[in-house]
Formats: structure tokens, C-alpha cells, sequence
């Protein structure tokens, strides 16, 4: 157990595998977003490095197969790593999401491979 919530980034294929498909890649998301109640209600703070960055590429005109993308998607990655206290790594191919754990290991954050490892908060709050 922990006594203070995690800011957890969860990490795996988001473009990976899809060719630029977009649904796909709408498929891969809901992945990755199916992990974050799991997180939250283990008492910590779930977050989608594309629930940043897409906005973000959105609103300079782009899209996640753009060629901005790359300047978008992995920075803001590493961005979140800064303020992050541990990375959930989901299954599959992802360069971006083995970037994640990269940093995080070179930062001392630990890295889960399942949300059962995850330590839950000792004093749980009201959902």
C-alpha cells in the first residue's frame, strides 16, 4: 500500500500496428483508457499521453498520422514523465510506449506490466 496517490502514466500502442488506420488507432485508445478506472480506483490518478497530445495536434491542424505528430505525440510523453510517479505499460508493439518506459526507468519510476502490481492507496476516497 501506498498513503499518497500516484500519477500514473499508462502506456502502450496507440499508432503502432495500424497502418494510420484511424479506427484502429480509435480501438488502440480504448485500450489504453480501459486501464484507467483500475488505476483510479486503486486510489491514483490515471493519464493517456493522447488525451494531451491529440488535443494539441488538433488544434495546430493536425492529426496522429501527420508528419507534426512525431513532434507531439513522444514529447509530450517525456513531458508527463517529468511529472509522473509511476508508467503502466499495456501490452503490444509500441516504440513510444518502450520511450515511456526508458525514461521512466532512468528517472527511478517504477514500471507496472499489470494493474493488480499496482500498490493501492491505504486511505481510499469516496468515488
Amino acid at each position: 500500500m501506498t498513503d499518497k496517490p500516484m500519477f500514473i502514466l499508462i502506456a502502450g500502442p496507440y499508432r503502432s500496428g495500424t497502418g494510420g488506420d484511424p479506427q484502429a488507432m480509435e480501438a488502440n485508445l480504448a485500450r489504453l483508457e480501459a486501464a484507467a478506472w483500475p488505476v483510479f480506483a486503486a486510489g491514483h490518478l490515471p493519464v493517456i499521453g493522447e488525451w494531451i497530445a491529440l488535443p494539441v495536434l488538433r488544434s495546430a491542424g493536425a492529426g496522429p498520422t501527420d508528419p507534426l505528430a512525431d513532434q507531439v505525440l513522444y514529447p509530450t510523453a517525456e513531458r508527463l514523465l517529468a511529472r509522473c510517479d509511476a508508467v503502466l505499460r499495456l501490452p503490444g508493439a509500441s516504440t513510444g510506449a518502450d520511450q515511456d518506459v526508458a525514461t521512466a526507468r532512468r528517472r527511478g519510476l517504477p514500471v507496472y506490466h499489470d494493474v493488480a502490481e499496482i500498490p493501492p492507496l491505504a486511505r481510499r476516497e469516496a468515488v
